[in-house]
């Protein structure tokens, strides 16, 4: 019972995105062509999102639902990271046709080779820890 709201907000949110047709393979295909605005309107409205919520938190000082503070820190400058992250990401959607929320969406909808892609994605988070301390960041 105590993961049932997490469940429910990953029922919801695999539903939203399956309907605004994020998880389709044909339209991870479009962005990366620039044949279609659909999926740069999706990321677009959630970084917009995004922005004005963490805004709105560190404003008004809001709390979290056992009444402590929700402090959000500032992220660190960097540029040589963030470009090798976002390239290695990217790579691996336009390889994959999938970033890594969908895995599960797409498993639950039956398409069951994705689970290849679960593992892949599974031992590179694994590979990340082990050479974090190497990596630079």
């Amino acid at each position: 019972m105590k993961f049932l709201k997490y469940l429910l907000v990953g029922l919801v949110f695999g539903i939203v995105l399956t309907k605004s047709e994020a998880v389709s393979w044909y339209r991870i295909y479009e962005m990366f062509h620039f044949q279609s605005f659909h999926m740069f309107g999706i990321i677009m409205t959630a970084v917009v999102v995004g922005v004005v919520g963490i805004q709105l938190f560190k404003r008004n000082n809001v709390k979290d639902i056992t009444g402590q503070p929700i402090v959000i820190p500032n992220k660190d400058k960097g540029f040589t990271n963030y470009m090798t992250g976002g390239i290695l990401f990217g790579l691996g959607w336009g390889l994959i046709g999938t970033c890594p929320g969908p895995i599960f969406i797409l498993i639950g909808a039956g398409f069951y080779g994705i689970g290849v892609v679960l593992l892949g994605a599974l031992v590179g988070t694994y590979l990340y820890g082990l050479l974090r301390n190497k990596l630079p960041h």
